[in-house]
């Protein structure tokens, strides 16, 4: 071997352990938070800055532009999206001054200290029922985006808008996503703006009320990322395991039909309420923390969607805090992650100090006998021919519960193979192992069966024996 080829070898490595570490570094910055403020007992906005400097949050969204909130967050590292409340629409609409004044007073005083990644005009207009307003959400965004401009900020600083859920008229099964005909023009104008803009569509999928309307128990495992049997779009054949893929996916077709497959999709609110009033279903700590502490380590798992493979959406969970003022139902008011005084709600792994969930009291998978007998077999194992898809799922759900999953994280001893197969085997077998090793504790719907083949290779250790 020449020395330039043994030179080439050792830049090349090189430049592969960067590119590796580079990726882990900022592995949580599609993790983000909603930060609303109808509350009139929450925390010094330096206060809060704080407290997300102390977790894995890596985004914030505004739902105005509070001066003080976004100078709290310079020089922390974290994004920012901050909103255009939909009152203030008609006269940025009517007057490109107005958007110049605006984008003077709420940008261009705190960028680039002040990390401003997206405006937001408006908040589900285009479901408000408002006509006035609707026609004229694409003029504001237009007007804001020439400000931008004439600040050199555009491309810099992007312009969108929130949508809910309502705005598809179909989205069962995913593959049949698509908008409500009743403004498909305008939707499509909105689009072809955000085309030529590369700004991201940004929507608000809840699987919190999915389950609210068909409270069933295998609603809610879907809902909440936990084992189940997982649902068949029918057109696609594509398995669905979770509720949040479903949706997202299906705002994904409605995409993609309307001819804007390379538009970028964020997740500007999600969550679940952890208590609301006896009367509604769903609202629980327990459910609250499978929902949330599952879909963030789905995040980081990076498996993405079945039509968005090998990317985590940008999410952002909803809320940082519960805000007592809110009008509505009393789960309105607690969907928060953190209290007042800064303790946790409940544990999702988002401190940087522990970024694994405490182990919950969520009840466990549904139990079918498993054999062998566990006398004789100690160790839990996928069965064969179960799909990734479910072998995720049972990922999904006990690396989110508590359970120690370093060893199949980047750098851990069981790291490798780097596949689903052999990360859920390590994870469903260290589930039974924690979980008072009865059958029933390996059956994650019957995709595991009990082994008294030890799994473990050179390196990597699997826990049982006895």
């Amino acid at each position: 071997m020449t020395i330039n080829s043994q030179v080439l070898i050792i830049l090349s490595l090189s430049l592969l352990v960067l590119l590796q570490s580079s990726l882990f570094a900022s592995s949580q910055s599609f993790i983000g938070v909603n930060y609303g403020q109808l509350a009139d007992n929450l925390p010094s906005p330096a206060v809060t800055a704080k407290l997300l400097e102390s977790t894995a949050i890596g985004k914030v969204r505004l739902y105005n532009a509070d001066p003080a909130i976004v100078k709290a967050l310079a020089n922390t590292g974290i994004t920012m999206v901050i909103g255009l409340a939909n009152g203030e629409i008609p006269g940025i609409a009517s007057d490109p001054n107005v958007a110049g004044q605006w984008v003077g007073a709420n940008v261009l005083q705190f960028y680039p200290a002040s990390n401003i990644e997206v405006i937001t005009v408006g908040n589900e207009v285009m479901t408000s029922g408002d006509q006035g307003l609707m026609s004229q959400l694409l003029p504001a965004m237009q007007n804001i985006e020439n400000a931008l401009n004439s600040a050199s900020l555009g491309g810099k600083v992007k312009v969108s808008t929130v949508h809910s859920m309502a705005v598809l008229a179909n989205s069962d099964p995913p593959s049949s996503g698509s908008f409500n005909s009743g403004f498909s023009d305008t939707m499509k104008a909105l689009l072809q703006f955000q085309k030529a803009t590369g700004s991201p569509f940004m929507i608000n999928p809840y699987p919190f009320f999915a389950y609210q309307s068909d409270p069933r128990p295998e609603t809610l495992a879907f809902c909440l990322f936990q084992p189940n049997a997982g649902r068949v779009d029918s057109a696609s054949g594509i398995k669905y395991m979770n509720m949040f893929d479903a949706q997202v996916d299906a705002v994904k077709s409605a995409l993609n039909s309307m001819g804007f497959k390379e538009m970028e999709i964020v997740v500007a609110e999600t969550g679940w309420a952890y208590k609301g009033d006896p009367n509604e279903v769903g609202p629980s700590v327990d459910n609250a923390k499978a929902y949330n502490g599952n879909l963030i380590n789905h995040l980081r798992s990076n498996v993405g969607t079945p039509l968005m493979p090998g990317k985590s959406v940008d999410t952002y969970i909803f809320a940082l805090y519960d805000e007592n003022l809110k009008p509505g139902p009393g789960s309105e008011r607690a969907f928060g992650l953190y209290k007042q005084d800064l303790s946790m709600v409940y544990d999702v792994g988002l401190s940087k100090n522990s970024q694994t969930p405490t182990a919950p009291a969520t009840p466990k998978s549904p139990t079918t006998p498993a054999n062998p007998s566990p006398k004789t077999a100690a160790w839990c194992v996928p069965k064969p021919g179960v799909s990734d898809a479910q072998l995720q799922s049972n990922l999904d759900y006990v690396c989110g519960h508590g359970l120690d999953c370093s060893p199949i994280q980047p750098g851990g001893a069981c790291y490798e193979p780097a596949t689903v197969q052999a990360h859920a085997a390590y994870a469903m077998n260290i589930y039974y192992q924690n979980s008072g090793k009865s059958p029933g504790d390996c059956d994650f719907v019957q995709t595991a069966v009990l082994s008294s083949t030890n799994p473990s290779y050179t390196g990597c250790n699997y826990p049982g024996g006895n």
